[in-house]
């Protein structure tokens, strides 16, 4: 796995402090070329290796950035980052987790209390302190107080985005050796959680030593927890990788046990029990005439074990899919044969929710066309921001030049192989108003009305808001509907029924948002919409072509939601989307 999420962390640390700092125009290039790192196909260790002048091949990365990034490569350090680390000795990344507060507010409450981490910014805001900073007030205050029990969670638990391409590193490498037979995530990474406490990964060996000493070889180790005869955990980039070896006779039943949750398998283990049999990490046995069915865990005649299917089957039950193990009815499905027939990846045939640098974006409309060729797609949609409340920055394409933008996307179209939608990304005002004129919305083919600002609305106001902008005629899809960011900030508390009530009545789309950071709608809203009869549309987001793979994350998130391949419109035909864009 390369350096370029290490980097472009370290270059977000970076702005921040220099934002706490009130450093003018340096943050945002700091961020841009962040974000242009992580994204880069290349490792970044390679580039660093030719000099400051191979790095300046990206995007953004100037030669200030670069010889940075070189001296951290090299030394492991950046004094200049040092040196303001010193200056500003505070958990930025624990401090800004509250929403509300950023690197400025962090430097601002630095200077005036010394507040250095969330326990001092939690004492200093409940004995009223903040409010008599210059700038601040009892609500802001009472909003950082707030935000602070949501901080602490979020940063217990990383971000699929984050965790997932690290164990896919691991099994890709762990597949290089004869000594591993099958190895796959588990946890709550396997039923693709929105985030994970930790990586666990699951190996079948009959040579488990050969297997631990290749695990602890492993690149990307920064340091070992601790290591034995068949498990081992280590620490990368901050985060835990726990590996167990088992028997490769046992290793459905381990990968059933492991991958979970507790709930479901307690509900499995209570269905064995009742029919004279023993469910364990082990496999599945019949103790019918064990006279002390506790003695072992291996006590009674094994029946299953090797593979998830006969440890379901033994129970007369199909394979449950693990992303539906949460013991929400899936057991009870799959006894009365009513399972989904869950959507696989590969079957979106276009994004219905992209940008471009006519706004935020980083690539030009023919390049991210020409990414979505690349994937196989058949249609791409090119949704550029609008202006409105809540774009940071203010980025966004006022209505006249989206007039202009048509143009452009169709001739784009003319040369392209797939079908190329026009559309927007409207903003959704408080009151569920669009920042797009209605005589510019006719004009689109794809109209995504999103909520970008006012997230702090209560239940029913964000409801009726979200059902107002659906209840506009040129809107087709309901864009990431809630607005939060996993980890940073929560987004509106909605009235899931009522909402796809309105989804159905009005013809409109609910969005899965596929971003690793948004994941929005979830899997419980998902299953709530689909039940309704509502239709979703799995889209990205992307700002740039590599975003676009985000989709897996959305298929995985869809499939916890209970959502089949006929729910999701981009996984139709261009004629029949175009109806019902139409």
């Amino acid at each position: 796995m390369s350096r370029n999420d290490e980097v472009a962390t370290l270059l977000e640390e970076f702005a921040d402090l220099l934002d706490a700092k009130d450093v003018a125009y340096k943050p945002s290039s700091y961020r841009r070329a962040a974000e242009n790192v992580r994204e880069y196909p290349k490792p970044i260790e390679e580039l660093a290796a030719e000099g400051a002048d191979a790095v300046e091949e990206i995007d953004r990365v100037g030669d200030a950035i670069s010889s940075k990034i070189v001296e951290y490569i090299e030394t492991g350090h950046i004094a200049e980052l040092d040196e303001l680390r010193e200056e500003l000795p505070v958990d930025m990344a624990g401090l800004t987790s509250v929403e509300g507060v950023g690197p400025k507010t962090v430097g601002t409450l630095y200077e005036e209390l010394g507040i250095t981490d969330l326990d001092e910014l939690e004492a200093a805001a409940r004995d009223g302190k903040i409010q008599e900073v210059k700038g601040f007030g009892a609500k802001t205050e009472s909003n950082i107080l707030d935000g602070i029990a949501f901080a602490r969670e979020a940063t217990g638990r990383e971000t699929l985005g984050k965790a997932r391409p690290i164990a896919d590193d691991l099994l890709a490498y762990l597949g290089e050796s004869d000594a591993v037979e099958r190895a796959e995530p588990a946890g709550s990474m396997r039923r693709w959680r929105e985030t994970v406490g930790d990586i666990d990964v699951l190996v079948g060996s009959d040579d488990p030593e050969a297997v631990i000493d290749q695990f602890l070889a492993w690149e990307m180790v920064g340091d070992t927890i601790e290591a034995g005869a068949q498990k081992a955990s280590v620490r990368v980039n901050a985060m835990r990788v726990d590996l167990r070896v088992v028997d490769p006779s046992e290793y459905g039943a381990a990968l059933q046990y492991f991958t979970g949750s507790k709930d479901h398998n307690v509900h499995l283990r209570n269905i064995a029990i009742d029919r004279g049999l023993k469910m364990n990490e082990y496999g599945m046995f019949d103790v019918s005439d064990v006279d002390d069915p506790d003695g072992g865990p291996r006590v009674g005649r094994r029946v299953a074990g090797e593979t998830e299917e006969s440890m379901y089957a033994a129970l007369d039950l199909p394979l449950v899919a693990p992303e539906m193990r949460e013991d929400t009815g899936e057991i009870e499905a799959a006894t009365d044969g009513s399972l989904p027939d869950l959507i696989e990846e590969g079957a979106v045939r276009g994004d219905l929710h992209t940008h471009t640098d006519w706004s935020d974006g980083d690539n030009t409309i023919a390049e991210m066309v020409a990414a979505a060729e690349e994937r196989g797609y058949d249609y791409h949609v090119v949704s550029d921001h609008a202006t409105g409340p809540g774009m940071v920055g203010g980025v966004g394409v006022e209505d006249d030049e989206l007039l202009d933008q048509i143009d452009d996307i169709r001739a784009v179209a003319d040369d392209a192989d797939i079908t190329v939608f026009t559309g927007v990304e409207a903003n959704i005002d408080a009151e569920g108003g669009l920042s797009v004129a209605d005589d510019v919305l006719d004009q689109l083919d794809v109209v995504v009305a999103s909520p970008h600002a006012a997230l702090d609305q209560d239940r029913e106001t964000a409801t009726e808001r979200l059902v107002r902008a659906m209840e506009h005629p040129a809107v087709d899809i309901l864009g990431h509907p809630t607005g939060r960011l996993i980890n940073q900030r929560p987004g509106l508390p909605l009235d899931y029924e009522r909402i796809a009530e309105a989804a159905v009545d009005n013809g409109v789309a609910l969005e899965l948002n596929a971003s690793p950071y948004r994941l929005d709608l979830n899997g419980e809203a998902l299953k709530i919409a689909v039940e309704a009869g509502a239709v979703v549309a799995i889209d990205t987001d992307a700002h740039r072509p590599a975003e676009l793979d985000h989709v897996r994350y959305g298929i995985h998130t869809a499939r916890r939601g209970w959502v089949e391949t006929a729910d999701v419109i981009n996984t139709w035909s261009v004629e029949d989307l175009t109806d019902f864009l139409h």
